[in-house]
């Protein structure tokens, strides 16, 4: 008796082919879709930021390690280990700046009346700033949080504090940004690399041509590193940008004035005409 040849949609090799690359795209933004409708979530608080940065137990450590091993071997390679632990110990503040505002921005959403689900933090996914906005929210009782990850040659693995139901991984890039807008209501940017300028730009990018016409509050968080890295002021002294571009961007040092900026423009943008359905969204 002949073999029974395999459906098409079950066929790997053929779904895994360049043939089929147009179907990985639509489950890609069809699955994540569905499980979203699930889960009832409706909209988010991403948070972008370098998956280098540490929590400040781990980063304490390694000063200690780097010290020790310098202090028995002065070498120039040890040397320049310590001024590396050196500096993701004063870096560590991001991360545990990152982690406390997650949590208060998911004990506040999960005290909003029947808006259990509403505001759920967001993260890439992976180590570093991810981390530790998904970690605050799971140090939130009862709280929820989103990965976004993406298979990459140099990572990453998800971290351990992202909802099972929400955790995704995703092949493509403009997938994945996808997801990371549409739901989003909020954004807030730590400092971070190539990965997140990428991210930074794209989001300012759609806000500017009034691709994504709905309000979107955007916290950059860290103004010394950010306006160290880049001169906004010169991108409008040159009339690369408008004046009132700037406008797209809020300023924030501090866990108290990013929560309590975050906070306000959500109850002024969607609490007190809150007319926002995720189906209705374009």
């Amino acid at each position: 008796m002949p073999k029974k040849p395999e459906k098409a949609y079950k066929n790997l090799e053929f779904l895994t082919s360049r043939e089929a690359r147009i179907i990985r795209i639509l489950a890609e933004y069809l699955e994540p879709r569905v499980r979203f409708q699930k889960q009832n979530v409706k909209d988010t608080i991403v948070f972008f930021g370098s998956s280098r940065v540490v929590d400040k137990e781990t980063a304490l450590k390694e000063v200690e390690q780097a010290r020790k091993a310098f202090e028995v071997s002065p070498t120039e390679e040890n040397r320049l280990a310590l001024k590396k632990a050196e500096k993701r110990l004063e870096l560590s503040h991001y991360y545990e700046d990152a982690r406390e505002l997650a949590k208060r921005l998911t004990e506040w959403s999960m005290n909003l009346h029947n808006s259990h689900r509403r505001f759920l933090i967001t993260s890439g996914g992976g180590p570093g700033i991810m981390e530790a906005a998904n970690r605050g929210a799971w140090e939130t009782p009862g709280g929820r949080s989103i990965g976004l990850n993406i298979s990459i040659p140099s990572e990453q693995d998800c971290n351990p504090y992202i909802t099972d139901e929400l955790n995704f991984e995703f092949h493509y890039f403009f997938t994945r940004k996808f997801w990371f807008v549409y739901l989003a209501k909020a954004m807030v940017i730590f400092p971070g690399g190539f990965g997140t300028m990428d991210e930074l730009w794209e989001v300012l990018t759609l806000l500017q041509t009034r691709k994504v016409e709905k309000k979107l509050p955007v916290v950059m968080y860290g103004s010394s590193y950010w306006k160290n890295l880049i001169n906004f002021d010169y991108l409008v002294e040159n009339l690369m940008i408008e004046p009132e571009d700037l406008n797209l961007i809020y300023f924030s040092d501090s866990v108290d004035d990013a929560f309590n900026y975050l906070k306000d423009k959500l109850t002024e943008y969607f609490l007190l005409n809150d007319d926002n359905h995720f189906i209705e969204e374009g």
